[in-house]
């Protein structure tokens, strides 16, 4: 009985641990959607280095998504994990063409196209959709280990610059101050908390947060990621891609037991 009850206290501890990471870490995410907004009313800083951020994080989330946490989601709930994979790519698909269809990451913003409330509320919706499941997607992770915890969060905060970006360009191309565009791109970083912290409180779900956090990843590397990357067509857009999968590869093989 006492070994049994010393297993289950290490156990504890281990999961308490891990849960305070997981919010750690998502408080970190939320400060990157920050410091994205942050850039954006300092500086003009070139079109280029988002798109590097965008190559980079594309191809590090699809390997994450297709080696890490599909196959993880597969254990936890077997075949009937990749139904939730799918209703998770298309969830977002769903929001993306209902609640805000004219965003995309990274893209030019133009003042004359966003005057009035309704552009930019529909964008920070959104895109505050996308942060939420980046919470829910590090939160799943740390639960089922500490391993696949940090593999999410570094797919994640690689996007969280570009996400913080995008929505202060928004704000700012609205006709709104630099003080309303950090706020929206806290905003998001708050939505991240959020999935971080529901998810830990929501345990017992772990086998539907997983795989829906898995197709999410994989609709924002593909159809949101990607399609930027593909307008800039050259060798080191390419190039970064291949970085972004080999970066995983590499860290699997090295760290992985």
């Amino acid at each position: 009985m006492t070994r049994q009850l010393r297993t289950y206290n290490l156990m504890s501890h281990d999961l308490a641990f891990r849960t305070a990471l997981a919010g750690l870490l998502g408080l970190v995410a939320a400060g990157g959607n920050v410091l994205g907004g942050y850039f954006v009313v300092r500086r003009e800083w070139p079109r280029k280095y988002l798109q590097y951020f965008l190559a980079l994080g594309a191809g590090y989330m699809l390997s994450v998504a297709f080696v890490e946490v599909i196959p993880e989601s597969v254990k936890l709930a077997g075949e009937n994990a990749l139904m939730f994979v799918l209703i998770g790519f298309f969830l977002i698909h769903l929001f993306e063409h209902t609640i805000a269809p004219h965003f995309h990451f990274g893209e030019e913003t133009h003042t004359e196209e966003m005057h009035g409330h309704h552009p930019r509320r529909t964008v920070l919706l959104g895109l505050a959709i996308h942060t939420f499941f980046d919470g829910v997607a590090i939160a799943a992770g740390f639960l089922v280990s500490n391993w696949l915890g940090l593999m999410v969060f570094v797919a994640v905060f690689l996007h969280k610059l570009p996400e913080g970006f995008t929505v202060a360009s928004v704000v700012l191309a609205s006709g709104q101050g630099k003080r309303n565009a950090i706020a929206a791109a806290g905003l998001l970083g708050a939505a991240t908390l959020a999935g971080v912290l529901l998810t830990s409180q929501l345990q017992e779900q772990l086998k539907y947060a997983l795989p829906l956090s898995g197709g999410v990843t994989v609709y924002v590397a593909a159809t949101d990621l990607l399609p930027e990357v593909n307008r800039e067509p050259n060798w080191r857009m390419a190039l970064l891609v291949f970085l972004g999968v080999a970066t995983l590869l590499i860290l699997r093989g090295l760290f992985k037991v």
